[in-house]
């Protein structure tokens, strides 16, 4: 039987916290009162979603998009495919985009240029996680972002690696079996 994965916290619960709740007052600042909506990218971008709307003192509506550019190796295969199109229309809408992790751009990218040919009033985005050393496309870059991060394969606070550990309330690097016993702060995950 195969080790079991291990983590190492790289950003603690509390942090992500605070962060969330200071990228929603500038989003509410920016907006000053008008009603925004929110486009999560599923299925990742979920539980940082439902974080930052209950965060902003604006009027916010919710929808959902899935694309696919990554598969079970956790490396971006560099072609981005629609899989769930939006509910409804976002014409004349504040949109902004709610993503999990900023890393190639080429998702962003991708995001946009769909999105603007739907009208909306404004587009913008949001992340939780920027990877800016993986950028290809280096003049994409999100308007709001909660932490730069090394380029490392990280699962929690709704990123997973293959369907697993969404539900964990950190932001943790999986560590390979064979160099999990050497870290500080990691933890067995069954």
């Amino acid at each position: 039987m195969p080790a079991a994965p291990r983590l190492k916290i790289l950003i603690p619960h509390a942090a992500i916290r605070r962060r969330v709740r200071a990228i929603a007052r500038r989003i509410s600042l920016d907006f000053r009162g008008q009603p925004v909506h929110l486009i999560g990218i599923l299925s990742g971008a979920c539980i940082f979603l439902a974080d930052l709307a209950r965060e902003l003192e604006l009027e916010v509506s919710i929808d959902f998009m899935a694309v696919a550019s990554y598969g079970r190796s956790g490396k971006s295969s560099g072609q981005v495919r629609l899989i769930q199109d939006l509910g409804s229309s976002i014409e004349g809408l504040n949109v902004i985009i709610v993503e999990d992790v900023l890393d190639t751009g080429l998702t962003l990218d991708y995001l946009r240029r769909t999105l603007l040919a739907r009208r909306p009033k404004s587009l913008r985005s949001v992340v939780l996680l920027d990877k800016r050393s993986r950028r290809l496309a280096p003049e994409v870059h999100p308007d709001y972002a909660g932490f730069e991060i090394p380029d490392q394969f990280v699962v929690g606070y709704g990123l997973d690696w293959a369907g697993r550990f969404r539900h964990l309330r950190d932001v943790c690097v999986l560590l390979p079996a064979s160099r999990a016993g050497r870290r500080a702060r990691s933890a067995t995950i069954p």
